[in-house]
Parts: structure tokens; sequence; C-alpha cells
């Protein structure tokens, strides 16, 4: 992709623009359960709604601001969490609480959460998908991170996979059909976001109206959750804004407004998505002046970093152009200015025909392999050479119960060529005891990829034993260290009684 500098920065701001209008248009209306006939706005002019699905975003951008995107994971974003947004509404309050009592993500987001297939996660897909351009595989995981923390590993967080994708896509293509289309791609067939984006594509196939449609989504979902405000229906609605809206933003925002239920949700991400694909001249002057400029916050705990939050959506697009190098970096993508031009690449894949069998190729190899890897208990933590992820068939215990655990070693890149000698060791609550190996070696993958060695990976199973007694909640810690180096990894994970 090769797109200018000043063309990428009118494609954020639009992005954030296209966000308040969507969801000052849709604020009214939120939770309404029916089919709805709005024309446009209902709220004063001159002034965005406040919404938490721009708030959390500049917490996004402030973490990567202040401690890059290299250190960013599910982890330190729940500590962003606990420290900036202060609302406890749903599944942020679950999220939340559970990291309150030492659950780490993604347990704090699936543990006796009714929410994790709700609709937290995909709401704030765009400050990922703008740090990465045309680059899902980077964009999604970083959505699937942050969506892990108050979603687990639920139809929240497949949502987030999903717009996080087509609209990092929106940056290189031009149709929002092949956008939807990357986006579908990026998720497992069998999750219930797949199955509702699709009966929207075979109802406008079939030349049904949009009514029929979103009923038929309607219908498909009542059993999910609390049978409303969740993922897979919003997202159908949205996408049926951006079908039958053919391209013209007010039909587009209007039409997923108007399918009811989450209704701020879905316009601004809808808003958001086409101002990303057409930029600011896509998107009609008067409602952009109706709105106006300014970001109006309302879930924020701002204290002492308030004045660093951006202030308007011209600030938001310029601090995330200046970040961006950085984090298209952490896939190996890079976005390099040269002169006007911007350029965007990828190592390792050869040149296809175009930008959407290119994404399309990165997204079968790179994205969906994430997606279709989330399970509710898996515990990850980079830290010096290695990628840990330990994953517990359970986190919920009773006396003399046998939990599974299966521990996956990665070498860094950085690090890939050396060989590593590693000691494990559990420290473990009285009574408890692990049966397992207690030394592994990892060394660099002798089969190719991309005509390159593969990083050095091991997984090593055990079996965690609870004692004849158990109390509410028990910490184990899972020690790793390679002797002769100072290297020492720790990771804690919390069970719970049943």
């Amino acid at each position: 992709m090769t797109l200018s500098y000043e063309k990428y920065l009118d494609k954020v701001k639009a992005c954030f623009i296209g966000k308040n209008i969507g969801g000052t248009l849709g604020g009214p209306y939120e939770w309404a359960r029916e089919m709805l006939d709005v024309k446009g706005f209902t709220t004063p002019p001159g002034k965005p709604l406040p919404n938490d699905d721009l708030d959390l975003q500049l917490v996004w951008l402030h973490a990567l601001e202040q401690v890059g995107p290299y250190a960013i994971d599910a982890n330190l974003l729940g500590e962003f969490w606990l420290n900036y947004i202060h609302p406890y509404w749903n599944e942020y309050g679950i999220g939340k609480a559970n990291m309150q009592r030492g659950f780490a993500p993604p347990v704090s987001g699936e543990l006796d959460n009714d929410w994790k297939h709700s609709n937290g996660a995909w709401i704030r897909t765009e400050v990922w998908a703008c740090t990465a351009p045309a680059t899902p595989e980077t964009a999604v995981y970083f959505a699937i991170e942050d969506a892990k923390v108050d979603h687990g590993a639920g139809e929240g967080t497949v949502a987030a996979a999903f717009v996080a994708t087509l609209q990092s896509a929106a940056f290189a293509l031009s149709d929002i059909k092949d956008c939807i289309a990357l986006g579908l791609t990026s998720v497992p067939p069998s999750s219930r976001v797949a199955k509702s984006v699709q009966i929207v594509l075979d109802a406008h196939a079939k030349g049904k109206c949009w009514q029929e449609a979103r009923e038929e989504v309607r219908l498909a979902n009542m059993d999910i959750g609390n049978g409303y405000f969740e993922a897979p229906s919003n997202i159908a609605y949205a996408v049926i804004g951006m079908l039958y809206g053919e391209g013209d933003f007010k039909k587009s925002v209007l039409t997923a407004l108007n399918c009811g239920d989450d209704t701020d949700c879905t316009a601004a991400t809808v808003g958001a998505t086409l101002g990303i694909l057409y930029g600011t001249a896509g998107i009609p002057r008067d409602w952009a002046e109706y709105i106006g400029d300014e970001i109006v916050t309302v879930s924020l705990a701002k204290g002492d970093v308030g004045n660093w939050f951006p202030k308007s959506c011209t600030e938001m697009a310029s601090r995330i152009a200046e970040v961006m190098p950085t984090v298209m970096r952490v896939h190996n993508a890079y976005f390099l200015y040269k002169g006007n031009d911007a350029i965007t690449t990828v190592f390792g894949k050869e040149k296809l025909s175009g930008a959407f069998e290119q994404l399309q190729s990165r997204i079968q190899a790179r994205v969906l392999p994430l997606t279709a890897a989330l399970t509710p208990y898996t515990l990850t933590k980079t830290e010096g050479p290695f990628s840990l992820s330990l994953s517990l068939s359970d986190v919920r215990i009773a006396p003399e119960k046998e939990i599974t655990l299966s521990l996956t070693v990665a070498l860094r890149v950085a690090f890939e060529n050396r060989q590593y000698p590693l000691s494990i060791r559990f420290i473990l609550p009285n009574g408890f005891d692990v049966t397992g190996a207690q030394s592994v070696l990892v060394k660099r993958d002798e089969a190719s990829t991309d005509g390159k060695h593969g990083l050095g990976r091991v997984t090593v199973p055990f079996t965690l034993r609870a004692g004849t007694t158990v109390g509410r909640e028990e910490r184990v810690i899972l020690e790793l260290t390679v002797p002769g180096r100072h290297t020492a990894i720790y990771l804690p994970f919390l069970l719970t009684k049943m």
C-alpha cells in the first residue's frame, strides 16, 4: 500500500469524527428493542455526546505513548483499566472486579461473566486499526489482548477481531464489501459472530430488505447470554448498515441505528469504518459541523493524566500518527515515510495480485489462528527471552480435584538463535502437589517457516492436584529460571473454590 501521510492522517481523523457522529445519533436510543425510524440528530448542535466507545481508546493511546506497543498485553491493559476507567457497567464491572480479586486476563473476562458475549470490546477497536493500517494481524493481536480483559474467550472477543480486521483493511481497500469479507475470514466459521454476519450477507444477496435481514438475525440469537445487548446480533446490525447503506454515509449510519438494540455502538462503528474508507470527504459536511471536532468523555478517571488525553479528533489523529510506525514494527510490518508517500510492506510474503489478495493471505495465515486459539483460561506473559502461555483446564477447585496444565514456552524474535535450558518450579499452597517435567530445553525449531528457521517453542504438560482442604481462593506461582543466567520469570495464577 502506498498512501500519502496527509491521506492517512485524513482517514484517521475521519474515523473518529465518524465515531462521534454515530455515537451522538445513536446515543438517545440505546437499548431500544424495536426497529426505529430515526432520520437525524435529536441532540443540540455544536458538541458530540460523550461515549465510552471512544473514551476507552484515549486510555489505550495513553498506554501506547507511555509504555510502547512491545509491552502491551492483556495484563498491562488490565492495569490501565483499574487506574483510568471508572464505570462498573456489565462486563466492565465483572472484568474489573475479577482483577481486583486477583484473576488475570482472560480469566478476569471469563469467570462468572454473563456479559462475555456482549458489545464492550468491538466498539473500541479503532485505535488498534488506525495504528496498524492495512496490517490486520497487528490490529487483531492488540484487539484480542484488549478484549480478553472483560470478555475472556467469549463472542465479544471474536467480534473485536472481526471489526479490527475490517477497519484495518479499510485503509487499503475501496469497497466496504471487501472489508466485510476479510473480517469474516478472520474469525472461526463456527462462531456466532460469523454465523450472524453470514445471515446478513445471504439476505442481502437474495434481495431481502434490511428489515428482513435484521429480523432473521434477532431470531437467530435470542438464546445468547442475556438475550439482548450481545455482540453477534449487534455486529450483524452494523454490517446491515454497511451493506444496505450502499456507500452513502448517512444512509449507512441510520440503517444500522434503526436496527435498534445497542444503537450508539452500531452507528458509531459504521461511522468510524466509513470514515477510514472514504476520509473526511465522505462525511457529510452538515453532520460534521453539527457535532464539531471535540471529544467529550464520560467514563474516565482522569486524575493527574487528564490533560494528556486528546481533546479533539484532530489531536487524536495526530498523536495516533506519531505512534503508528512503532506499532507496525511489532509484527515486522513497516510504514515508512518517503517524501509525501508512506509505504507499507510486510516481510516474508510474496507479492500477490492486489491488496485484497495480500490481506486475505495474511489473515488466513496470521489472524485466524489467533481467533481460533482463544480459550477461557490461557494466561500469557512476555518477559526476557521468552513468551509464555499457560493453559488451565479450569480455575475452580475442590478438595483433591485435579487440574491439567499445559505450558508453552517460545523464544522471542531477538533471541531465536539461542538455546535455553529452563528449570521449572511451582510454588504451591499447603497440601497441593504437581506432577510434570522440572526442566526443559528450548531451542530453535528445525522446521522452516517462510524460508527461515522457526522460533524455538516447546510445550510441557502438568497435573495439579488440590489438597484435602482448600481455601476460598488459592494462589499458585509458576517459576522459570535459566541456570547460569539472571533470567527469572514468575507467572502467578489464582484458583477459586467451587
